[in-house]
């Protein structure tokens, strides 16, 4: 765990400080001003928009019913109407991103066993450490990322439904979710190469895809992931899905050594910036994953084996990729098509006209990609 930067104010007259978590990579507060019960919405609101973050003392079930004020006030701020699906998508992730700092500004005291040093706040320890792990003091971090904690916290009990596995994968904080599941259905239904004793997942995230490939036969997993957080989660996964003498788990960014007949692989379908690290398993700038994995996947591929690409077509629909890109790019990493397997989103979004990118997402198409060497 990396050391986290200390966090100063001053309160009742004295100088205060603690350190200060952030997972979504929000800088250390400038300007803390305490806050209680007293303090109206709409003086909250006025304040948070000036840069101003709240510490809050008062009761925790206000602050949540403060939160849940400030965002309806932006809410009710009217959208003016985009002329171009990319214009949509560039407003809305602003809008994101001021969301974000507003709902985030108003924070709270942790003790360094991750009590919430509130009036009737809940027991959040066992969602904390799941999340950080042990403290190494008293530090302050925003209700709304707690708010993340506890949902993951709850995710992480329950698990999501994967009808291809049967069986439910468990995602821990900080691990894409795999709640759409249109890409899990392509590779349970896409043609195993004739030799698939072996198979790489690239990015494995929770090991969804990895526990997959190992169900449907594959008996040698290699799956390779940069971030500790996820490799501890595929790890818990494939173990109570007894699937775990068949996935080898990898700290690897992107390939392993040596070849294999099947490699797989579901990069971040949007090639944008992301603007919080946990946004890295949906954007991928200037295409950085897809466009490495294309390039080196011929030298790792075995004679006659197949590289699955799994991707949606937004990036496309959004302006964010051109048409006729991703061919471009297979066919530059000396690769052809064998065969493209569709399916269509299932998500809410996909079919609510008032999303931002409605138009964008009601048109979206999830495609299986089987590569080979050209």
């Amino acid at each position: 765990m990396s050391a986290l930067p200390l966090v100063e104010w001053t309160e009742s007259g004295q100088p205060q400080s603690a350190f200060w978590r952030s997972e979504s990579g929000a800088p250390v507060p400038a300007r803390i001003q305490i806050a209680d019960d007293t303090l109206s919405a709409d003086g909250a609101y006025r304040l948070v928009c000036e840069g101003t973050q709240l510490l809050w003392r008062g009761d925790f079930h206000n602050a949540r019913q403060l939160v849940q004020a400030l965002a309806r006030r932006i809410d009710k701020k009217p959208r003016k109407p985009a002329a171009t699906p990319l214009d949509a998508f560039n407003r809305h992730r602003q809008a994101q991103s001021q969301r974000a700092r507003i709902l985030g500004s108003v924070l709270l005291p942790f003790d360094a066993d991750h009590t919430v040093m509130l009036r009737r706040a809940p027991d959040v320890r066992p969602a904390c450490l799941e999340a950080f792990g042990p403290a190494p003091g008293p530090y302050l971090a925003s209700l709304r990322e707690l708010q993340g904690i506890i949902g993951a916290h709850e995710w992480r009990k329950k698990g999501v439904p994967i009808p291809a596995l049967n069986a439910r994968i468990h995602p821990h904080y900080g691990v894409f979710s795999p709640v759409r599941g249109e890409y899990i259905d392509l590779v349970a239904r896409a043609p195993l190469p004739a030799d698939h004793a072996r198979a790489f997942d690239i990015g494995t995230g929770t090991g969804v895809l990895a526990a997959v490939l190992a169900q449907r036969g594959v008996t040698e997993v290699i799956a390779t992931d940069q971030d500790p957080r996820a490799l501890a989660c595929a790890r818990e996964n494939l173990a109570r899905l007894r699937l775990d003498k068949h996935v080898t788990l990898l700290q690897a960014d992107m390939f392993p050594e040596g070849e294999a007949p099947l490699i797989v692989c579901n990069p971040p379908w949007l090639p944008a910036r992301p603007s919080a690290p946990v946004e890295y398993a949906i954007y991928d700038p200037d295409s950085r994953m897809l466009r490495e994995y294309l390039k080196r996947l011929p030298q790792h591929l075995s004679a006659n084996g197949e590289g699955w690409l799994i991707l949606s077509d937004l990036a496309e629909h959004l302006g964010l990729r051109q048409p006729g890109e991703l061919l471009s790019l297979i066919e530059d990493a000396g690769l052809s098509v064998v065969d493209r397997l569709d399916a269509r989103p299932t998500h809410g979004r996909a079919s609510d006209p008032g999303d931002p990118l409605h138009s964008a997402r009601a048109a979206e198409i999830t495609s299986l990609w089987r590569l080979a060497r050209a």
